[in-house]
């Protein structure tokens, strides 16, 4: 069985998530599921990176100690994938001492022995919002680009790792497309990083100045950079080096990251394991921010989106579809209250809602029961109709629109045509082949009207083995009730 290892990045545990960790979950599970569905071994990863200056500074201005306080944290990011049903089959904690904390010392002394790593004197801007050493180059009018704050200047004893050995192969692969970087233009942006030349990179602080870290190995004074920390996770939860979970899944099929991390999973990563001489991860699929009413997320204008709030008040499917289908997959993209409502209302409660209700309504009416499909029968029907095509590219919102939309048997020109009821896909596909074939009409001979409704019902369940990668809940409600005749309102409207 061919296998298949997806991770998310690990959110920092400095704050309670909002609706950008959910985005990236919601992405990252519909992979995971889709691999699944085409009977592969999945492995999916995600987690939550504890240490860092920030952590403590939150956790001081909470009057805890930084282990309670990511306690909590993480136990909260933990809730919130369950809530939105993600099918993760791993949770990582960078304070984990007996999973995480081996490796990256594993990992440091490897980088040492290979002569990759040097302690010197250095002076430079450090953005405590990155977590980062940043250059010149990368500020915005003598702000980091990302957090709009001027960075520190620091001058202090680090450890150092030689990024700028890597420079040529890292390019080499990404240009030859054996680390793939998705989308196209995330992948221009870190080869012209590349092309301006990479600068060594700070692996340590001192301890004085951070001490909510582990240790540099046979160096008490110094502290491992969180980055050269939280990295490891993708490997230490497979049990690196040795570990079964490691041999069998590694390398990395997709790493999902957010924009503003590509920096350090397109060059320090695959130094990190080039040094280490392991595989580099295939593919970094990227994905944008999401803005609140066309400004970006911040305390300080109080336009937070809280997903838990979200999730009881319209469910984890809603929010799910949401993000799927109105945010661009690899682009910045904006919610609001009422382009969620709207979009709730339209393809949620009337078309999905109303087009169960109406076929099971009949097949009541009618006593019309169904052999179920097989399931890998109705997958396959849905790769013929380019609904796989879309996900292989992670075009979530595509392939929602192709399910939604129908794939039409026939196009001519501008004319649309669903030939016959046993053979539309999709839900205009089944709402044209209601309206043409009217199996509500009692004028209709009965025999059809059974065998239309039959067709409809299989229509829905071909629908409902699609949705499980998308909305898992909503799929199985709707199997459910096929099943057993029962008709239930799935969406209920927003007044």
């Amino acid at each position: 069985m061919k296998k298949f290892f997806i991770s998310t990045s690990i959110p920092y545990a400095n704050a309670q998530g909002h609706i950008g960790h959910a985005l990236e979950f919601v992405q990252a599970d519909v992979v995971a599921r889709y691999h699944r569905a085409k009977g592969e071994n999945v492995f999916f990863l995600t987690g939550t990176d504890e240490h860092g200056i920030k952590i403590a500074k939150a956790a001081a201005d909470k009057g805890v100690n930084p282990q309670d306080f990511t306690d909590q944290i993480s136990a909260r990011f933990g809730e919130l994938i369950r809530v939105l049903s993600i099918s993760n089959d791993d949770f990582i904690r960078t304070t984990d001492q007996k999973r995480h904390w081996p490796a990256v010392k594993e990992v440091w002394q490897k980088l040492g022995a290979n002569g990759d790593l040097y302690k010197k004197q250095y002076e430079g801007l450090y953005c405590s919002g990155c977590e980062a050493f940043i250059t010149e180059k990368e500020l915005a009018d003598g702000r980091c680009a990302i957090h709009k704050k001027a960075p520190e200047k620091v001058a202090e004893e680090n450890w150092f790792f030689k990024l700028s050995k890597y420079e040529s192969q890292i390019k080499e692969k990404i240009e030859g497309g054996e680390l793939r970087i998705v989308p196209e233009g995330r992948k221009n942006e870190v080869l012209s990083l590349i092309n301006q030349g990479l600068q060594d990179v700070s692996f340590s602080r001192p301890k004085e100045k951070l001490q909510w870290g582990i240790p540099v190995p046979g160096d008490e004074t110094s502290v491992i950079y969180v980055w050269a920390d939280a990295l490891v996770n993708y490997i230490s939860a497979l049990g690196y080096s040795g570990g079964e979970k490691f041999k069998k899944y590694w390398p990395a099929d997709v790493h999902v990251v957010g924009k503003d991390i590509l920096r350090f999973h397109g060059t320090i990563w695959p130094a990190m394991l080039l040094s280490l001489g392991i595989a580099l991860p295939k593919t970094i699929f990227v994905h944008g921010y999401i803005t609140v009413d066309g400004q970006k997320i911040s305390k300080s204008l109080g336009n937070v989106i809280d997903p838990f709030e979200l999730v009881q008040k319209y469910g984890a499917d809603a929010v799910r579809y949401f993000l799927l289908r109105e945010i661009p997959p690899t682009e910045d993209g904006d919610f609001s209250y009422e382009k969620f409502e709207t979009r709730y209302n339209a393809d949620l409660a009337n078309n999905l809602g109303n087009q169960l209700k109406r076929v099971l309504d009949l097949a009541i009416k009618y006593g019309v029961s169904l052999e179920i499909p097989e399931k890998d029968a109705v997958l396959e029907c849905w790769r013929e109709r380019r609904l796989f095509d879309a996900l292989e590219n992670f075009e979530f919102s595509k392939a929602l629109e192709l399910l939604w939309r129908g794939i039409p048997v026939e196009e001519k020109g501008d004319e649309v045509r669903f030939v016959d009821s046993a053979s539309v896909v999709g839900l205009s596909g089944l709402s044209s082949s209601i309206e043409a074939n009217r199996p509500f009409d009692p004028m209709i001979d009965e025999a059809k009207r059974k065998q239309d409704t039959h067709n409809h019902l299989v229509e829905l369940w071909r629908i409902a083995v699609a949705l499980e990668l998308f909305l898992p809940e909503t799929a199985e409600r709707i199997q459910r009730q096929i099943q057993e005749r029962k008709s239930e309102i799935l969406f209920p409207r927003i007044p």
